[in-house]
């Protein structure tokens, strides 16, 4: 049944050969990683407002000086992972930049730090997305964390069809993005031109604002940066470009740049112009359009432009975390399987794991965007950080082409990054102070995930002193698992008396009914006169304990006689798989619990129902 349900939401599976037909175009990859930095032009002007209105209207000129510090901060960006995309081409962006320039630690901080902030790439998007849709629908705003959840579990599902289908899916919600953006910024300046749209701003550009300080304007410019999340997902995912990879990767990066430019100026400047003020029921981007178009149903379309796209947004992160996990596991700091596709060729468990987190997010923040915004900028501007001075040190050892102008990009956007970051820390620290405590973790995690792939590899290394040692036994003793006396057990011990030399059949027996546990010896003695019957009693109806007490007694005798011990664990598989839920997988326990005694061989005979 779940087979079905499977194919019926994820699709056929795809073989390996048809993994080319799932590369991207630049039309599609412009839809699929730049949803989140584009959609980004919804919050980020929202979030400079917010912060500077805490002074006085009069203080909100300063959101342009704001804006032009972000745009001159996504300039080196831009430039910056164009260059990591030719000289890293194989995905990975910051984690492999860290890892090769500045060592394995700084690509653990780079990599872990991207890992969650993909994860609050998911949950400020759908968050965003939700208050769109709440701004127009006002009755909805008690359900915002479900919707939230049920839009996180329909992009998931959404992935996991494969990249082609989510790519040509979120075609129609991105461009149609774009072309409510253009239309709203380009009739806004048409309307200003023409007069049709008055003068609102609360101060003229240039004019002093009374109280107006640094730490004030360094927090409006750090809350403003969260629109350039999202613009390093391309350089993760080059390996999912059409050939030639990095030229359209980095001809793809160019167009999204541009457009992110454009948008996040021209809405500051609107915002401005117009005298928008930050509303809790009423997004900023929401108070523009209506101010430009009206409430109609132009209004009405971009409202739901907005919405989707800050929805489909959370598909950046869906794009890029599955490659990072991917890079991140085949170093052996992630569990390996990340390193598995799924049936649509993609990165199934990476999906998953990065859905899971983010619906944890939103429910531990209780959707509210604002909350999760701090956070998210420093997990995306700390391996901004790590990634550009990495770059400086790739120039300064290549020495290739016009390397010094590169390296002063490079300095110029690790500069204004690290700034960013201290910032943060310094004003916002009662917003990101988890980061202090999720990195270390991390890391550790890192660590022991780490150390136990080294030591596995080490203790399974075959060496020639070991592949000279062979051990020779002298016997074989079986335990065979009794319940009842079946045609299951009939079967079980004949299979047992093949393989071995000394067979014992051991029962575990209850106080409730002695009589019928009586019966059950007296049957398997009647059947088996030569295969010895151990009936173990257990007081407190415990199963696994009295049967791991046994097998390790005859375990331990076995081996001074020089005999092996396997127990046999017999089982009946029903021709349904549904019916497996019928029945109470004693056999599944038993295994469970002999797997973890070194000295005693597991293994399960099958007998299979014919209905």
């Amino acid at each position: 049944m779940w087979r079905y349900l499977k194919r019926v939401l994820i699709g056929k599976p795809l073989k390996t050969t048809e993994e080319g037909g799932q590369a991207l175009t630049k039309f599609k990859a412009l839809a699929l990683l730049s949803s989140d930095a584009l959609s980004s032009v919804a919050y980020g002007t929202e979030q400079i407002t917010t912060v500077l209105i805490t002074l006085s209207a009069a203080a909100l000129v300063y959101q342009l000086w704001a804006a032009a510090l972000v745009l001159v901060l996504l300039f080196a960006i831009t430039l910056s992972y164009q260059q990591i995309i030719h000289a890293y081409p194989s995905g990975g962006g910051a984690y492999v930049v860290a890892t090769t320039n500045w060592g394995q630690p700084a690509g653990l901080v780079a990599g872990g730090s991207l890992l969650v902030d993909y994860m609050l790439t998911v949950a400020v998007s759908v968050t965003s997305g939700t208050d769109a849709i709440v701004s127009a629908i006002p009755a909805l705003r008690t359900h915002t964390v479900g919707i939230s959840i049920i839009i996180v579990i329909l992009v998931m599902g959404l992935n996991l069809r494969g990249l082609r289908e989510s790519a040509s899916f979120l075609t129609i919600p991105v461009y149609l993005f774009i072309v409510m953006i253009i239309a709203m910024i380009g009739w806004g300046f048409f309307e200003i031109v023409t007069g049709q749209i008055t003068y609102h701003a609360a101060a003229p550009i240039g004019a002093p604002v009374q109280g107006m300080t640094l730490v004030l304007f360094l927090r409006a410019f750090s809350s403003g940066s969260s629109s350039l999340t999202g613009v390093e997902a391309i350089s993760n995912a080059v390996p999912n470009f059409h050939k030639p990879k990095s030229h359209n990767a980095s001809a793809t990066l160019a167009i999204m740049a541009a457009i992110l430019g454009v948008f996040f100026g021209g809405i500051t400047f609107l915002s401005y112009y117009l005298g928008i003020r930050p509303m809790a029921d009423n997004t900023v981007l929401s108070q523009i359009a209506a101010a430009v178009f009206g409430h109609g149903l132009i209004y009405y379309i971009l409202q739901l432009a907005t919405a989707m796209i800050l929805a489909v947004a959370a598909n950046t992160g869906f794009s890029a975390f599955p490659i990072l996990a991917y890079n991140l596991a085949k170093d052996k700091f992630l569990p390996h399987a990340y390193l598995d596709r799924g049936d649509r060729l993609g990165y199934s468990n990476g999906i998953i794991s990065l859905a899971l987190g983010a619906i944890v997010l939103i429910l531990i923040f209780h959707g509210q965007t604002s909350l999760l915004i701090p956070l998210y900028a420093v997990g995306v501007f700390v391996p901004f950080t790590l990634s550009q001075s990495g770059m400086i040190r790739h120039w300064l050892r290549v020495r290739e082409g016009a390397w010094p102008l590169k390296a002063t990009i490079n300095f110029l956007g690790a500069f204004i990054s690290l700034g960013l970051v201290v910032s943060l820390f310094f004003l916002r620290f009662s917003n990101v102070w988890p980061y202090l405590i999720v990195m270390p973790a991390l890391y550790y995690m890192f660590y022991r995930i780490h150390l136990h792939y080294m030591n596995v590899a080490h203790q399974l290394k075959v060496t020639a002193q070991s592949a000279s040692v062979n051990h020779h036994y002298d016997g074989a003793t079986v335990i065979v698992l009794v319940s009842n006396v079946t045609q299951v057990t009939a079967n079980a011990i004949d299979y047992a008396r093949s393989v071995g030399d000394y067979v014992i059949a051991m029962h575990v027996s209850f106080d409730e009914n002695p009589r019928k546990e009586h019966k059950t010896a007296q049957k398997f003695k009647a059947e088996f006169p030569d295969v010895r019957f151990v009936d173990i009693h257990s007081s407190y109806r415990s199963i696994i304990t009295p049967t791991l007490r046994f097998c390790d007694v005859i375990a331990k005798r076995a081996a001074e006689r020089n005999f092996t011990t396997t127990v046999l664990v017999p089982q009946f598989v029903p021709r349904r798989p549904w019916q497996n839920v019928l029945h109470n997988q004693t056999a599944l326990r038993l295994r469970t619990a002999l797997n973890t005694r070194e000295n005693i061989i597991v293994s399960t005979y099958s007998y299979h129902l014919k209905r």
